[in-house]
Formats: C-alpha cells, sequence, structure tokens
C-alpha cells in the first residue's frame, strides 16, 4: 500500500537580500494511510513549510513529494487530492454558513440541491446542524473552526492538512477541539496532517509526531516514543519538563555521561535510599501540581513535580530526591544508547 504522504530528502531554499535560508533542509518522512500525524516544532523550524509543500503552495527546491503513490511536485494545490485549514479558517463574510461550506461544490458546477444536501450532512457531522442560515460573524471561534473543517471535508480528500488549526483559540476550547478533532478523524478515517507548536496539542492527538528543529527531523515517534525516550536534547526539553544533565553533573547523579530525567518521576522522602540531597530553592503552583527547584549538594539543580496533597516543602528546606532506574534515560553524543 502507498503512502499517504510521502518526502524523499525534501529541501526548501528561500533567497532574499542575497542570502539563502535552508527553511526545510533534507528532510524524508513518510506517513500512513489514516493517520493522525503532527509536524511539529518552534517558530522558523520548518513545519509550516513543509506542510505548504504537500499542500502545493511552496515548491520544494529539491527532492520528491508523492500522495498515494503519485509524484506531486509539479502540481497546483487544486489539482492534489488535498485540502488545508487555516489558521485564520478563511471564511467567506458575506455568505451563509451553508454556502460556504458547499462553495467548492459549487464550483465545480454541482447543482444547488445537491451541493446543498452535501453541505448540511457535513454540518451535521461537525455538530452544526441549526447554523446554516448564519453568517460567520454571527459565530463563536470554535464554531468557525468547525464550518471551516466541514468545508475542507466536502471535496473528499484523500489528506487533510491543518494549520495551527486552534491556535486562535481559547484554552479551554482548544482542549475541547482536540478532542473533537480526534474523534472526527477516527471516525473519517482520513490522514489528518497537523502542524502546531503546542506539544499538549501534539500529544493529545497524534499518532506519531515529526519534531522540527531548524529545518531539519530530530525525531519521528508515538506521543510516548517521543516524551519517554526522546533522542536528542532539544526533543527532550521542546516536549514538556525535563532535567537534562551532561558531563560531570549527569556523572555525578546517574553514572552517566548523560542523562534525562523527567520531573514527574522524581519523588521527596526520607534520607534513606536517597540518590541525592539538596535545598528547596522556590515552589510553583500550577494548579494539578507543584513544581519544586532543588539545588543539589553537588551543584546540579534538579525541578521535581510535587502531588497536590502531598506534604509539601519550603524554600530553604533540606530534601532528599529518590527515583527508579526506569526514570532515568540515557543519551550520548549522537542519540539514544
Amino acid at each position: 500500500m502507498a503512502h499517504a504522504v510521502s518526502l524523499s530528502r525534501v529541501s526548501c531554499v528561500f533567497h532574499s537580500g542575497g542570502k539563502s535560508v535552508n527553511a526545510v533542509d533534507d528532510v524524508s518522512l513518510d506517513i500512513q494511510p489514516g493517520e493522525f500525524f503532527t509536524l511539529l516544532g518552534p517558530s522558523g523550524s520548518g513545519k509550516t513549510t513543509c506542510l505548504r509543500m504537500i499542500g502545493g503552495f511552496t515548491r520544494p527546491t529539491s527532492g520528491t513529494l508523492s500522495i498515494h503513490g503519485d509524484v506531486v511536485d509539479s502540481l497546483p494545490p487544486y489539482l492534489r487530492p488535498v485540502t488545508t485549514v487555516f489558521q485564520d479558517y478563511a471564511l467567506f463574510p458575506h455568505m451563509t454558513v451553508l454556502d460556504n461550506v458547499a462553495y467548492s461544490l459549487m464550483v465545480r458546477g454541482v447543482a444547488r440541491a445537491e451541493r446543498e444536501q452535501r453541505a448540511a450532512e457535513l454540518l451535521a457531522l461537525v455538530r452544526l446542524p441549526d447554523m446554516s442560515s448564519r453568517k460567520p460573524a454571527q459565530l463563536s471561534g470554535g464554531q468557525r473552526q468547525r464550518v471551516a473543517l466541514a468545508r475542507a471535508l466536502i471535496s473528499e480528500p484523500k489528506v487533510l492538512l491543518l494549520d495551527e488549526p486552534l491556535g486562535a483559540l481559547d484554552l479551554k476550547l482548544r482542549e475541547q477541539m482536540q478532542i473533537e478533532l480526534k474523534e472526527l478523524q477516527r471516525r473519517l478515517a482520513i490522514t489528518f496532517v497537523l502542524v502546531t507548536h503546542d506539544q499538549h496539542e501534539a500529544l493529545s492527538m497524534s499518532d506519531r509526531i515529526g519534531v522540527f528543529n531548524r529545518g531539519r527531523l530530530e525525531q519521528i515517534d508515538t506521543p510516548t516514543g517521543l516524551y519517554e525516550r526522546p533522542a536528542t536534547r532539544f526533543v527532550a526539553e521542546f516536549l514538556g519538563a525535563a532535567n537534562v544533565l551532561e558531563a560531570e553533573a549527569s556523572q555525578r547523579l546517574t553514572g552517566s555521561a548523560a542523562a534525562m530525567i523527567r520531573p514527574e518521576r522524581i519523588r521527596l522522602g526520607e534520607n534513606a535510599g536517597a540518590r541525592v540531597r539538596g535545598a528547596i530553592e522556590n515552589m510553583q503552583y500550577f494548579g494539578s501540581f507543584w513544581r519544586a527547584k532543588i539545588r543539589c549538594d553537588q551543584g546540579s539543580v534538579l525541578i521535581a513535580d510535587l502531588a497536590i496533597d502531598s506534604v509539601l516543602p519550603a524554600a530553604g528546606d533540606t530534601v532528599h530526591l529518590h527515583w527508579d532506574e526506569s526514570a532515568v534515560h540515557y543519551l550520548n553524543e549522537t542519540g539514544v544508547r
């Protein structure tokens, strides 16, 4: 079976002011049919350029890009079996919700009755069956997001591209839409490719994630694999909080030249069996847990996440730190040992 999306040694170089910038640098990537795949990374890492190349809005400088086995390097967006949902939704303000959703069918000359029926079915799918006569300005951010999804899905794309689609929503609504997007993808069983800089968003929705950094793919893995077994320091620190110890500090604390320990895997307790002793520098409240910053006797600084109902130390208190051997993820200069 052909990959839903395949990039083979794809690069994209931009030229500006006499300088060349490798926005995407020799990226190879295979996305499976029916997969929810996320391109994750900070601003300027190359993830959005990669999505735009898949969608046909940006041409690769070199390499080959295929969709379901067909090379599409030179095809314009409208000839590719993909549809893109943008962050600003790009809805037509003068059209009703129904007409916005049915727009691509109207352009193709589909009869009004047929396209309106299909648009109504899509609005029901995204749980907006009673909004067809409203204008976009009369909708909430989450409702406009659903309309944009319905409009993208009406053309029955093989691959749906999502460019930071939840970025304009507040936290609570964004979390709700994360659940809805994943459920929608499961029901439709089509390939979703999401671009985001939000690691929590990526971890909660994705089957697999590709982490970008400076135009290159640092690692591709499942959310669990990336979080628990990051290949590089960048991946470890970008995906959540991490105690990344190098060289002398790591050797003293773990016996390895380089190691990572997630803060939730560190426990505070009695002296017996403690790995290290230290003093609390400060405590931060995060609602569901407390984060302690600890200056170890050896000079290293560690953070530990403590349960909200635990006995909490105060700044200046001496504490003893414990962790299991399984909590330590060993690294070397080239990646995972």
